[in-house]
């Protein structure tokens, strides 16, 4: 689905991503760990077009999409859901998942948006609220369902248990389960190095920008160095 070849990504001078490779297999969950600014978010970002890349390739089903426009990207199948939901405040839920259908006819939208409130049902209960009158949880909910409703290829997840109670992590993780389960390919980044590796088949360490480690996800989640650094966990001699 997405193969990323010598990405590099710079701010001004300042180069905050360099010659990273990383490969999506279509109906995977790919995960990216690492400490906090060590590049995961620039790299969703370039991916999505939100950022532009200084060198190297991304291709989408074997077609480069390196310069394409973000707006185009999102046509193409690139989906993402931002870190901290971005969800626009002072519109109604039912708005903000009406506009994750923009480039959709308005019946299909309709009836993505009823299959979106049977996943999440707050947010039939909520549709007339305002955005930013939601809970953080149901703000999530919210951003991931509005990114769906675009019917992505590839959804791009960034930090979607920032922020939230032990409860509503554990459902929104159980989602992102079921999400992979119907095939939906899923590049996500995430602090819970755990909860993480615990849903991906493969995974990828990035620090200082630049890609550290990889594997197998079942293989990392036991290797001495990443329990260490990210788990939280002592390793025994």
């Amino acid at each position: 689905m997405l193969e990323v070849i010598d990405l590099s990504v710079a701010y001004g001078p300042v180069e905050a991503v360099h010659n990273v490779c990383i490969s999506v297999e279509r109906g995977s969950v790919v995960t990216l760990i690492g400490p906090n600014g060590a590049g995961k978010t620039t790299i969703l970002n370039a991916l999505s077009g939100v950022v532009p890349v200084r060198s190297g390739k991304i291709l989408l089903k074997g077609a480069d999409i390196t310069r394409m426009s973000a707006h185009r990207r999102v046509s193409a199948g690139i989906v993402q859901v931002p870190e901290g939901r971005q969800v626009l405040a002072g519109m109604t839920v039912r708005e903000n998942l009406e506009l994750g259908g923009y480039r959709r006819p308005i019946k299909e939208v309709h009836a993505a948006i009823e299959r979106m409130e049977g996943h999440f049902p707050i947010l039939r209960e909520r549709r007339q609220a305002l955005a930013g009158s939601l809970s953080g949880g149901e703000q999530q909910m919210l951003a991931i369902a509005r990114a769906l409703i675009a019917e992505p290829q590839l959804l791009l997840l960034d930090e979607p248990s920032l922020g939230l109670a032990p409860l509503i992590v554990k459902m929104i993780f159980e989602y992102i389960c079921e999400l992979r389960n119907n095939g939906q390919t899923i590049l996500l980044v995430e602090q819970n190095a755990q909860q993480a590796l615990s849903v991906s088949s493969y995974a990828y360490v990035i620090e200082s920008g630049g890609l550290v480690l990889e594997g197998p996800a079942e293989q990392l989640i036991s290797d001495p160095a990443v329990i260490r650094s990210y788990l939280g966990q002592t390793v025994s001699n």
